[in-house]
């Protein structure tokens, strides 16, 4: 149960990652609905990816007890992955649009 929350935390922290880099640096914003949508699919490639080192909430809750170590990783990860796959997604769409001007 605390596995299924943690692996749902860790979407909540890729969206506030997105809309905070969204909303701090305006050339990156793809507006709110835009940003969260990235947020939600960078922050789960990125734990998906990456929580194969062993920071997924399987590994966070080993043993019955929370490894804080393990969750701090884990949120950092998914803030990481909402905010790089923003400004990926914003570079890709400047680059598809360079010749609409």
């Amino acid at each position: 149960m605390i596995e299924s929350f943690i692996a749902l935390a860790s979407i909540f922290w890729g969206i506030l990652g997105a809309n905070t880099l969204g909303y701090s640096y305006k050339q990156f914003s793809f507006g709110i609905t835009g940003n969260t949508l990235i947020g939600v699919f960078g922050g789960t490639a990125f734990i998906k990816s990456f929580g194969r080192l062993g920071f997924d909430p399987w590994h966070i809750m080993a043993g019955g007890d929370i490894n804080y170590t393990l969750l701090l990783i884990n949120i950092i990860v998914s803030i990481i992955g909402g905010t790089i796959t923003l400004i990926l997604a914003k570079k890709l769409w400047l680059y598809f649009n360079q010749n609409k001007k």
